[in-house]
């Protein structure tokens, strides 16, 4: 059965274009008002949605996104906000996909964190800190459940790391554009393109390129060689910097429509 993730990204292939995926963490910019945020990145023009599971401890993310997550967590945000959230993009139409550090779904269980996410109409997980060689007990239940597993590489990985991970992700692969945490770079690293050319020897999955891009014109050249173009720590800053949840959404939503026509104006023959 061909996922939901799935389906989205081949009809943005059709379309000649790359997807855009936005990411924003759960309880954020409030937990009143995060729903509101997420469907205003989707109504800007953003194909997927990628919903963060606030950890306290978390191992990826820069020092933008760790202050939105500070943020979600003092209003005493929880795995069932997250749910709610997933809940509020799926209603759009638009897949959800969570991205959780492994302890949290450990904590539940895998079992039960799929059937809630299922339940909320969730596509599937982004996983940044789980190896694939130790994954099945997450692999196993997702695939039951119609979930995807997202898998992450990055340009140091080797070429039996990227066959690992290409072999256990579904719906797509997740490309570091580099080696470090999540934030906004005033360029991207010149090896992005190198290594979806490597996952892509090893796969037909989609492979999307995050981390570090934030502006129209960096979204045009990730968009240039890869499925799709995943930005974060942009969006984060819209909200961070707006006077009110409102300003935020009319941001994000501006953010999302620059970030499209830049993507847009990519070639869609080098994809």
């Amino acid at each position: 059965m061909v996922s939901v993730l799935s389906e989205r990204l081949a009809a943005v292939r059709g379309a000649g274009r790359a997807a855009l995926v936005g990411y924003l963490p759960a309880g954020f910019p409030s937990r009143a008002d995060s729903a509101a945020a997420l469907q205003a990145m989707v109504e800007g023009g953003v194909d997927v949605v990628e919903i963060g599971l606030p950890y306290s401890d978390p191992v990826l993310d820069g020092p933008v996104i760790q202050e939105a997550v500070d943020r979600a967590l003092s209003d005493g945000t929880t795995p069932l906000d997250v749910f709610a959230d997933v809940a509020a993009v799926a209603a759009t139409g638009t897949p959800a996909l969570v991205m959780t550090y492994w302890n949290p779904i450990e904590r539940i269980g895998p079992q039960r964190f799929a059937e809630m996410l299922v339940e909320a109409g969730g596509a599937g997980v982004i996983l940044p800190d789980l190896p694939p060689e130790e994954a099945s007990a997450w692999t196993s239940v997702a695939a039951s459940a119609g979930l995807d597993s997202v898998f992450l590489v990055a340009p140091s990985s080797s070429e039996d790391r990227i066959a690992k991970v290409a072999a256990a992700s579904s719906g797509f692969v997740y490309a570091a554009s580099l080696m470090g945490v999540t934030g906004v770079r005033s360029s991207l690293s010149g090896t992005a393109a190198a290594l979806v050319e490597r996952v892509r020897a090893r796969t037909e999955l989609p492979v999307c390129v995050g981390l570090g891009v934030s502006t129209p014109e960096q979204a045009r050249e990730v968009a240039g060689y890869a499925d799709g173009v995943i930005v974060g720590s942009a969006f984060v800053r819209r909200f961070l910097d707006a006077p009110d949840a409102e300003a935020g959404r009319t941001a994000a939503r501006e953010l999302a429509g620059a970030l499209r026509e830049g993507i847009a104006s990519a070639s869609a023959g080098t994809r």
